[in-house]
C-alpha cells in the first residue's frame, strides 16, 4: 500500500502534458495535487497544476467483456498516455509464474474477483515501471472495482473523468463467449456476430465479428474463464460489488455514462463526441 501511495503521489506531482490536449467539458479546471514535502523538494514542482498542464488521468468502468480495453487502448494512443489494464496485469502474472500465480489461477478460473491486496500490488509495480520510463498520465481499465479501491485511488491522486461503458446483457454474454486469442501472436479477436432485432421500443443492435487474419485463424484459443457459467458468475459479482463504484464517482461529478450503440465503427465516433475529442487519423482513414 505504501508503495502505491508513493508512486501515485509522485506521478501526480510530476505529470506534465507532452502534447497539446483540448480539455473536455467533463474535466475539472483545477486540481489540488498533494504530495509529501520530500517529493516536492526532489522534483521542484509547485503543489498545484492546472489540468491542461498534465496528461489525463481517466478510469474506465464497465462489466467484464464490455470493451473497456478496446476503447481505452484507442484513447491511450490518441492522447499519448499509457493504458493500464488490471486484467492484463493479472494475465501477465499468471504467465510469469510470479508470487501470486497459483492464487490467481484458482480465483480467475472460478470467475471471482481478485483481492484488493493482489490488484494493488500488481498496479503498484506497473506504475513504478511507468514512472521509470517517464510516462505521464494514465487510463486505468479494470480498477477500481470496489468502493475500497476507489477510496484508495481517490486518496492518492485526482481522477479527472470516469467513463462507464454499458452494453445490453444479451450482447455482453455473446461477446464474452465469442472471444478468441491467437496462441502464437497473442492477438485478440471475436467470432460472435451479434444481431439483435429492435422490439418493445428498444433499438436493434448489430456488432460484426472481429475475425483474425488467415495466418491466425487456425491458432485461435478460448480463454479458460470464458465459459457461459463463469461469465454469468462474473457478471453477477460485478453487479453486486462493483456497480456501487459508479455512485461513488457520480456523487463527485466525475462519471460519464455511455451506452454502446453497436460495434466499434458506430460506437467510436460517438464516444469521441461525448468526450469532446477528435481523431484526425480516423477521419483521414475514412476519407481515403
Amino acid at each position: 500500500m505504501a508503495v502505491l501511495n508513493r508512486v501515485l503521489r509522485l506521478r501526480a506531482a510530476s505529470s506534465f502534458s507532452v502534447r497539446s490536449f483540448r480539455s473536455s467539458s467533463f474535466l475539472n479546471s483545477e486540481t489540488d495535487l498533494k504530495a509529501s514535502s520530500s517529493v516536492i523538494a526532489q522534483n521542484s514542482l509547485p503543489l498545484q497544476r492546472d489540468v491542461k498542464d498534465r496528461n489525463v488521468q481517466w478510469v474506465f468502468l464497465g462489466c467484464p467483456g464490455v470493451g473497456k480495453g478496446t476503447y481505452a487502448s484507442r484513447l491511450s494512443t490518441l492522447l499519448g498516455v499509457p493504458h493500464i489494464a488490471t486484467g492484463d496485469l493479472v494475465r501477465d502474472e499468471l504467465s510469469s509464474s510470479g508470487p501470486f500465480a497459483l492464487q490467481l489461477a484458482e480465483v480467475v478460473n472460478q470467475g471471482k474477483l481478485v483481492s484488493d491486496e493482489i490488484i494493488i500490488n500488481l498496479l503498484s509495480k506497473r506504475l513504478e515501471a511507468s514512472a521509470a520510463k517517464g510516462e505521464t498520465g494514465f487510463i486505468l481499465d479494470g480498477f477500481p472495482r470496489t468502493i475500497r479501491q476507489a477510496e484508495i485511488l481517490e486518496g492518492v491522486t485526482d481522477i479527472d473523468l470516469v467513463v462507464n461503458l454499458k452494453l445490453r446483457e444479451e450482447a455482453l454474454l455473446a461477446k464474452c463467449l465469442g472471444r478468441r486469442i491467437c496462441s502464437e501472436c497473442g492477438g485478440n479477436y471475436n467470432v460472435a456476430c451479434i444481431d439483435i432485432k429492435g422490439e418493445d421500443g428498444k433499438p436493434g443492435m448489430y456488432m460484426a465479428p472481429l475475425l483474425p487474419p488467415p495466418h491466425c485463424a487456425s491458432k485461435l484459443i478460448t480463454r479458460s474463464d470464458d465459459t457461459e457459467e463463469v461469465v454469468k458468475e462474473r457478471l453477477r459479482i460485478y453487479n453486486d460489488k462493483s456497480q456501487p463504484v459508479e455512485g461513488f464517482y457520480c456523487s463527485r461529478g466525475k462519471l460519464l455514462e455511455f451506452d454502446l450503440p453497436g460495434g466499434i465503427p458506430e460506437s467510436w465516433p460517438k464516444l469521441l463526441r461525448a468526450l469532446n475529442l477528435e481523431d484526425h487519423e480516423d477521419k483521414q482513414s475514412a476519407a481515403a
